[in-house]
């Protein structure tokens, strides 16, 4: 494999700075970190040798400064050096960046690592993970709503290095894919199809829009069943191309569940 660079200021791997490579016990091949590991099993030609490296496995490390493999732990048997100034035993975890904060998380059972630290964050339980401060008591749960894979880049989310958004409705995805989701203008959730923000200066804009914008003279009198996908009512209003307005809680995302059609005299 491609030998590290593990001066003072530029060790580890793409991933984490840091004086240890681990030897995988799923293969026992050496590689930087889990994610090094994973990153390349999973680019192998055959399905059926693709794998994921489970991080509480790893039973040996080799040192970065004297090549001295060994037992996981925190400094080398051989030359003393620290492998990482943040480590933890559980997950078998190196890091060299102290000012990510990291802590393990009994609940999660895995270390995380977030800027602020431990005193910044909280695990709901309900959701199974650990979320900023910010949304204790303010964000609508769902359960094991981080347990699942990224809706947009199918990325696993529990474990991603990536920070990621909680919408309205309760569901997560990157940040990065929620924010290029928005700039496509696309304002749903790709799970449940709930509104993900505050729209209601876009439905005034639509109110103006429809009425300024006549249908054609078969179509003005036609109604539609629609079905709303931010309050899940259903309501019958009048058909028109630019968009329907549920009754029941004024969004305009909704779906057509019956075809237009002209109302019974």
């Amino acid at each position: 494999m491609e030998r590290l660079d593990f001066g003072k200021m530029s060790y580890g791997c793409k991933h984490y700075r840091r004086r240890c490579l681990i030897r995988a016990p799923c293969c026992n091949e050496i590689y930087g970190c889990r994610h090094c590991h994973n990153e390349a099993t999973n680019m192998l030609s055959s399905p059926s040798d693709r794998h994921d490296l489970v991080r509480y496995d790893v039973k040996q490390v080799i040192c970065a400064v004297c090549d001295t493999e060994q037992p996981v732990a925190r400094v080398c048997t051989n030359c003393g050096v620290n492998m990482g100034e943040y480590y933890c035993d559980i997950c078998k975890f190196f890091d060299d960046d102290t000012d990510k904060g990291q802590f393990h998380c009994d609940d999660c059972g895995i270390c995380r690592l977030v800027v602020g630290g431990r005193e910044n964050f909280f695990h709901c339980k309900k959701c199974g993970s650990c979320y900023s401060v910010k949304l204790r008591n303010n964000h609508l749960c769902v359960e094991n709503s981080m347990h699942h894979h990224c809706p947009i880049c199918y990325e696993y989310l529990f474990d991603s290095l990536k920070d990621t958004t909680v919408m309205k409705c309760g569901h997560t995805m990157h940040s990065e894919c929620c924010n290029e989701m928005l700039s496509r203008n696309k304002y749903s959730c790709p799970i449940c199809s709930k509104s993900v923000m505050d729209m209601s200066m876009i439905w005034r804009r639509l109110d103006e829009e429809i009425e300024a914008t006549a249908m054609p003279e078969d179509y003005r009198q036609k109604k539609v069943w629609i079905l709303c996908n931010d309050c899940n009512d259903t309501s019958e209003v009048i058909f028109h191309i630019i968009g329907q307005k549920c009754r029941h809680c004024n969004s305009y995302n909704t779906r057509t569940i019956s075809p237009p059609v002209l109302p019974e005299v």
